[in-house]
This record gives C-alpha cells, sequence and structure tokens, in this order.
C-alpha cells in the first residue's frame, strides 16, 4: 500500500499538523504532484540503511506532502518482519521478488525510482541481484549512495557500473563521495547531487536537563551511540579514559546501541563481553555505562542531549557517511572523532577535533583539552549546532524533494528497454474461458469472442513470463491450456479457432495458420510451461495432433510448425517425428526461398504480407538444428532482406504495413507503410534473437560478430517501435498495464487493446530479454535471468474476414 504521510502525522500530534501546515500547504502549491517509489530497508529493521530509509519516508511525508512515497522495503533473508506500510517487500536473495517489486513498479506509474544503495542489503554477490530490479523499471532512476568506494572489488565495480550506467540521478552525502565518483567512476560530477544527511531539529544548550532526567547530574557525559561492531574503534575510546578518570573523575562513557544483528547471529556477546573486559583489565569498569538496546529515534536523541562529548573513533578513514555524527552535530555537541570522510567534511574549521586512528594517547587528549576548559567546549557545542542548521531535516528534506522533481521532470522519452511491462492489461482480457481478440479502446470487446490464436499465444506467455508470480501463471496456463484442448476436433483431425462469447463454436475447421500456431505452443509448452504437469500435458497433446497436422501446406503454417518441433528437440533432441517435422519444413521453405529468389528480392513469395520474419526464423532454426548450413544462410539472408525492408533511412523500425509491399517489379518495389501493426514487430525481435543465437553457437569471429550485432540492434530497434520510437513518435506499449494499441495508422495509434497486441508487446518484452542477457552477461548472472526463452510466438488473422475486421478496427 502506499501511506498518506501526511495525514497519519497530523493525527498522530498537533505539533506534526502545525509543521504541515507551515510547511506543507506552500510546498504543495510551489511543485506539481509526484509519486515516487522509494527502496530500501525500513524500520524495524534494526542496520544504518533502514534507519535513513525511514528518515527519508517521514521527513518527506512531513515537510513535502505533494511527494507520494510507494515504500518497497528489501527484508533480511534471516530475520523477516513486518512492514505494513510498504507497498511491496523484497527478500534480499530472492530474485522473483525483484522481479515483482519492479512490475509493480511499472503498474504504479511511479514518476521517479529512488534506491538506497549499499551492496551488503542485496543478495547475489556485491549485491547484484537489485540489477534484477533496476533493469525493469521504467521511471528515472535517482540512487542515494551509502558507500562510494575508491578501490572496489571487480565484482562490486561491476554492479555500481551497471547503477551508474542506469540512474538518471545519483545523489552523494559528501563532496569527496562526488570526487570518487568523478575520479574512479567517469560520472560527470553534473550528474551528482550532495545532500548532507540530515538530522533532527532541536533547541541548543539542554544537557543539565536531560542529564538530571538520566540520573547523572554533576557529572561529565561521553557518549557513542549505533550498532556495536568491530569497526567502531571502541577499544581505542576505553583505552583512553583512564588518563580521561585520572584528571576529570567525574566522568563518564556511555556506549549506547545493541550489538549488531550479524554478529550476535555470527558469535552471540563475545564483543561486547571483550569490551567490558577491558574496561575491567584497565580499572574504569565503574566509568563505562552500557545501554544494550536498539533505542527508538526519540529516545536517542533524549539520551544524546544528555552528553557533553560525542566520540566516533572509528578506525577505517573511508567511511563517507555516519548518521550519528550528523546526529551528534546538529544537536550542539562537542565531537572528537579520527579523521573518517565524512568527519573530515563536517567538523572542518573547528566545528569539532579530529585525532589519529587508534591513538588513545591522541584521544585523551583531546577529550581532557575540552572537559579542562568550559569556555572552549562551549565554544565548540556553538559551532557545532550552528553548523548543523545546515543539515536538519526540512532543509534535507526540501533538498530531496528538488533532486525528485528535477528527475522526474527530466525523465527520457523512451523507457529502457528492460522495463518489465505490466499485466493488468492482459488480465482484463481473460476470464475462466479463456482471453477474448478484441477491445474498444481498452474494454474487452464481447461481441467477438475468442479465438486460438490469441489463447496459445497467452498460453506461450505463462511459460516466459517471471515476472508473473509462479501460481499466477500455472493458474492462467491452465486455463488458456483448457481452451486449446477444448478447440480439438477430433472427427476433422483440426483445431477449430474461433469461438463466439457464448462458448459456442463458429466453426468446425480453423485455418491452417491457427493450427501451426497451435501446435506450435503445444511445443513451447513442452519446454516452457510454467509445471511439470502442464508440460506432461503438453507433451500428450502434442504427440496427439502432431501427424494430422504435420500435412499443413501454407508456409507460414509449416513455418509455425518446425518452430513448434523445435522448440521440443530443445528438451528431447532424439524426437524422431519432430525431427521429421523439422526437417520437411525445412526443406520445402529453403525451395521457395530458391523459387522466390531474384537479385534484390531474397523472399519466400512474390509479395510480403504479415507475420514476415517467422519464415526465416523457421529456416534458420531448422538449418540449425539439423546442421544444414545451406539451410541456415539461406534463413539468414532472408532475414537480413526483411532487416533491409523495416528499417528506415535513420536506422528506425518501420513495421510492414497490412496493406503489405507490392510486389516486386523489374529494378525496385515500393513499401507501403501502414497500417502497422505489432505482430510484425514482435517478429521482428524473435526471428533476430534466433539469427544471433545460431551464429553465436557457431565458431569464428570478425564479419560474424558484426552480423551478430545486426542482430540485436534490430531487435531493439523493433522493441523501441512499442515504446514511440516509430513513424508517429507516439507509444503504443504501455509499461503500467501491459497493454499494448493495435497499430500505427496514417493519422496516429489505433486506441483499441486487442489481445494479438497486448500479447505482441508482452511475448517481444520477454524475447529482447532473453537475447539481452545472452549478448551481454553481467556480473550475478546466476541472478539476471531476463527471460526463459527464444521461443516465438504468434498471432494472426488468417481468415479474409478476420483480416477485413482488423483493417475496420484500425479504421476506427
Amino acid at each position: 500500500m502506499t501511506r498518506d504521510l501526511s495525514t497519519s502525522l497530523r493525527r498522530a500530534t498537533p505539533v506534526a499538523g502545525a509543521v504541515l501546515d507551515f510547511f506543507g500547504t506552500d510546498a504543495a502549491s510551489r511543485a506539481p504532484a509526484r509519486r515516487v517509489a522509494l527502496i530500501g530497508g525500513f524500520a524495524p529493521r534494526k542496520c544504518g540503511i533502514a534507519t535513513f530509509t525511514t528518515d527519508v519516508f517521514e521527513q518527506l511525508g512531513l515537510h513535502h506532502p505533494e511527494l507520494s512515497v510507494d515504500l518497497h522495503v528489501i527484508d533480511s533473508p534471516t530475520e523477516p518482519l513486518p512492514y505494513p506500510d510498504a507497498r511491496s517487500v523484497i527478500r534480499a536473495d530472492q530474485p522473483e521478488d525483484y522481479r515483482i517489486a519492479a512490475r509493480r513498479i511499472n503498474e504504479d506509474a511511479v514518476d521517479a525510482v529512488w534506491l538506497q544503495h549499499e551492496y551488503g542489503i542485496f543478495g547475489g554477490e556485491a549485491g547484484a541481484m537489485v540489477l534484477e530490479l533496476l533493469d525493469r523499471v521504467a521511471a528515472p532512476l535517482i540512487v542515494t549512495l551509502h558507500t562510494v568506494l575508491a578501490s572496489p572489488s571487480a565484482e562490486q565495480r561491476a554492479v555500481l557500473d551497471h547503477i551508474l550506467d542506469r540512474a538518471s540521478g545519483v545523489m552523494v552525502m559528501s563532496e569527496h563521495g562526488r570526487d570518487v565518483l568523478a575520479a574512479v567512476y567517469g560520472v560527470d560530477p553534473k550528474r551528482v547531487t550532495v545532500i548532507a544527511h540530515g538530522a533532527p531539529d532541536r533547541p541548543f544548550g539542554r544537557h543539565a536537563q536531560f542529564k538530571a532526567r538520566a540520573g547523572l547530574e554533576g557529572k561529565n557525559v561521553i557518549m557513542t551511540f549505533g550498532l556495536l561492531g568491530q569497526g567502531k574503534g571502541l577499544e581505542t575510546a576505553i583505552e583512553a579514559l583512564p588518563a580521561i578518570v585520572a584528571a576529570h573523575p567525574n566522568t563518564v562513557y556511555r556506549i549506547v546501541g545493541a550489538t549488531h544483528p550479524n554478529l550476535v547471529a555470527a558469535e552471540g556477546e563475545a564483543y561486547r563481553d571483550s569490551l567490558m573486559d577491558l574496561a575491567r583489565k584497565l580499572g574504569v569498569a565503574d566509568h563505562v555505562l552500557w545501554e544494550n538496546r536498539f533505542l527508538e529515534t526519540g529516545e536517542l536523541l533524549d539520551q544524546l542531549e544528555a552528553c557533553d562529548i560525542y566520540l566516533t573513533p572509528y578506525p577505517n578513514l573511508q567511511q563517507s557517511t555516519s548518521g550519528t555524527l550528523s546526529y551528534a552535530v546538529a544537536l550542539g555537541k562537542a565531537v572528537v572523532s579520527t579523521p573518517y570522510l565524512h568527519a573530515r567534511e563536517l567538523l572542518a574549521d573547528g566545528v569539532g577535533a579530529l585525532v589519529p586512528p587508534r591513538s588513545a594517547q591522541a584521544l585523551a587528549d583531546a577529550v581532557n583539552a575540552l572537559l579542562g576548559d568550559p569556555a572552549a567546549l562551549d565554544a565548540m557545542q556553538r559551532r557545532a549546532y550552528a553548523r548543523g542548521r545546515e543539515t536538519i531535516w526540512p532543509r534535507f528534506a526540501e533538498s530531496c524533494a528538488q533532486l525528485v522533481n528535477t528527475v522526474a521532470a527530466t525523465a527520457p522519452q523512451l523507457p529502457p528497454l528492460t522495463a518489465t511491462p505490466g499485466t493488468s492489461g492482459v488480465w482484463a482480457m481473460c476470464d475462466s474461458t479463456g482471453m477474448l481478440q478484441h477491445a474498444i479502446g481498452v474494454v474487452p470487446d464481447r461481441r467477438h469472442g475468442y479465438c486460438l490464436d490469441d489463447n496459445v499465444r497467452a498460453l506461450m506467455l505463462m511459460g516466459v513470463a517471471d515476472s508473473i508470480p509462479l501460481a499466477e501463471r500455472q493458474r492462467w496456463a491452465t486455463v488458456f491450456a483448457s481452451f486449446v484442448q477444448h478447440a480439438w476436433n477430433p472427427e476433422a483431425g483440426r483445431f477449430r479457432n474461433f469461438m463466439a462469447f457464448d462458448r459456442s463454436w463458429c466453426e468446425d475447421v480453423g485455418s491452417e495458420d491457427s493450427n501451426g500456431r497451435a501446435l506450435w505452443a503445444l511445443g513451447h509448452a513442452v519446454a516452457h510451461a510454467p509445471d511439470a504437469g502442464l508440460r506432461a500435458w503438453a507433451r500428450q497433446w502434442y504427440d496427439i495432433v502432431l501427424d494430422p497436422l504435420g500435412s499443413v501446406e501454407y508456409p507460414r503454417s509449416i513455418a509455425f510448425a518446425v518452430l513448434g518441433a523445435a522448440q521440443v528437440l530443445a528438451v528431447e533432441p532424439d524426437h524422431r517425428p519432430s525431427r521429421a517435422m523439422v526437417e520437411r519444413g525445412g526443406a520445402v521453405l529453403h525451395a521457395l526461398l530458391a523459387e522466390g529468389r531474384r537479385p534484390d528480392w531474397a523472399w519466400f513469395e512474390a509479395m510480403l504480407g504479415y507475420d514476415n520474419p517467422r519464415l526465416p526464423e523457421a529456416l534458420i532454426r531448422a538449418g540449425h538444428l539439423m546442421n544444414r548450413a545451406d539451410w541456415l544462410e539461406s534463413g539468414l539472408e532472408a532475414l537480413r532482406f526483411i532487416v533491409a525492408q523495416q528499417t528506415t533511412a535513420t536506422g528506425q523500425f518501420r513495421a510492414i504495413g497490412s496493406e503489405t509491399f507490392t510486389p516486386p517489379h523489374a529494378v525496385s518495389y515500393e513499401a507501403k507503410p501502414f497500417d502497422q501493426q505489432p505482430l510484425e514487430a514482435w517478429a521482428a525481435v524473435e526471428a533476430c534473437a534466433a539469427a544471433w543465437q545460431a551464429e553465436a553457437s557457431r565458431d569464428g569471429h570478425g564479419a560474424r560478430g558484426a552480423s551478430q550485432a545486426l542482430w540485436r540492434s534490430h531487435a531493439q530497434a523493433a522493441y523501441r517501435w512499442f515504446l514511440g520510437a516509430n513513424d508517429r513518435a507516439q507509444p503504443l506499449g504501455d509499461l503500467a498495464s501491459g497493454r499494448c494499441r493495435d497499430g500505427i495508422t496514417p493519422r496516429g495509434i489505433n486506441a483499441n487493446c486487442g489481445a494479438e497486441s497486448i500479447l505482441a508487446f508482452q511475448l517481444a518484452h520477454y524475447a529482447l530479454a532473453e537475447l539481452e542477457r545472452a549478448s551481454g552477461p553481467r556480473v550475478g548472472s546466476e541472478t539476471a535471468a531476463l527471460g526463459q526463452s527464444f521461443g516465438p510466438s504468434s498471432k494472426v488473422r488468417s481468415v479474409l474476414g478476420d483480416r477485413a475486421y482488423k483493417s475496420q478496427s484500425h479504421a476506427s
């Protein structure tokens, strides 16, 4: 869910409501409403990233209610917690959860995605699993880098490079972080926004009041707070305590915070026990006060107000952010710290005192100098408080809101190719019978009922749509499989195609193309159906229909049958009836191409029609499977030809229109560009994927590598056609719903969203995702499966009446 935080806060306290009245109304009138998906850990999880994300969520809601924030929580794989305010919860070690969250974010049509990045909170090597989400979201990405390593490992570098390449905006909390991004990662500093860690806004000088509350009257109070663990430098602070107590006997050192959960899981409280033993050994155990629990922010701030000097003796000087340091400075505490990156910037100009790491003597000297000179202590506290005014929550929230609005307002026209379409538009076309054929706008048109073509393609989608939860895929795959099963007419040895809305069949025998597609879908299900039972069902029906459908004669019907048999051979290489089908189909297509070939016309027919790339795709797969180099080269030649026909002078994809090409004349021929339909773009993606796969399996480089680049480039261009890179510069596919318009007409976009178009868009996405995965492996490739199959699928009206309806539908 999305929480209306401003309403919650108004109800919570009158003070919060007053702050909203002061800040919120003006803010809402200043900026357009934006919706942002915020991704990170969250309370009650006990870690720094969770605390920061919680602060961002709450402070934006308090000071900028015009920003609607959806929370997507990265949860611990070992200690799951409840998150009632979360839009989604992502188990850190589950790739499927990242993909599902990306789909939800796209369906929500957010204006920006804001990721809190720290390597250790995501699954996979160097946190690579987060790429499963980032490569699928459509909205512009903002990333807050909580760690910017100057010397990353190869895996850390690869992951961060990938994230930076995707990010429209980068936030760091120190100037040093921006410098490292420029020097080490080559990031233009103009892309990077420095926003100092936010901090609370409280009055200055109330330490006596809060000491009294804590029973510490008359004490010099030194404090460190946060999750305990190696790397905090607490040993050095305890070692400095004897010299401090000798000079100022009324001094106590308060160590506030629970031991880090990961450390507790590994070794219990051994680390805390070792610190206690050290204090006893040095004779200062009575001067060390332990608060062994995780404090909520309000109580933590109360305890922080009760101290005079705050210590951060961290030995790691590369730490770029410390929320505890920001809090201490904002509350006006004198700070003694080692010179780690954040401390050097925040404590500059006398705001705090810097001492060498692991030097108990230097630490003791700095503390004693302040305790021995009350005027100097007071002056440093006042300098700290003044510096903290720059980072208090209202200013922090204002900077964050500006960053979100800037990135959202400059979103690229085309979303990333890997953004996953939603599925609400798919389900809207479905009922318990199957998937309806047509729509008027986005509303299903029941007058035209169902057809086998759409349901076999929907069955194929359930086999590859890895962003849909498995149980949902299994449920709907069963519905579509039932439609296919019911469509079989055993007396005719053929499938029926068209069914009225009342479930009565409109025919006894469907077209050859619809029968070929059914065989193809069954073969695809043998390899990719979402559970073993469905795969066994598909294998049974494939064997039933293969022989009677093996005699189809139309070129595209033959191509569809070859593609189905190829899917079966991918999992059962020795399946003889499938090999026979591929051999027959390959021979027919090769002969058709040889007969139709002219010097400037490398095609199977005298004209180009619908679903054209399926013909070379089938010949390529047949040549590859049968080890027929002549078939493979002929298929690649025909695909190069059709690619040339579908590419404009600027390199943009232009789908072959339903008016088709005119037949070739003596020297040249002219294409008729409209109406362009999604079917052609999808077929182009999958045919190019087949060509890339076939050539990738052959030895050699050079020209072949250039050819592979052509296939990948054209597949990308064909998919961009859905997103708006087309002759009308208008998107057909809607990433939020997963719907797709029916085509591009001379007047613009056909607003209808039929099943054929929706499924072409969806299946083109998964085909391209698989090609991208295969052609560009990434760090964490074991979790980077962007799709499941090169296996093609299609649905085209092959009877005159249906084509006439399609033309009429486009005209409307």
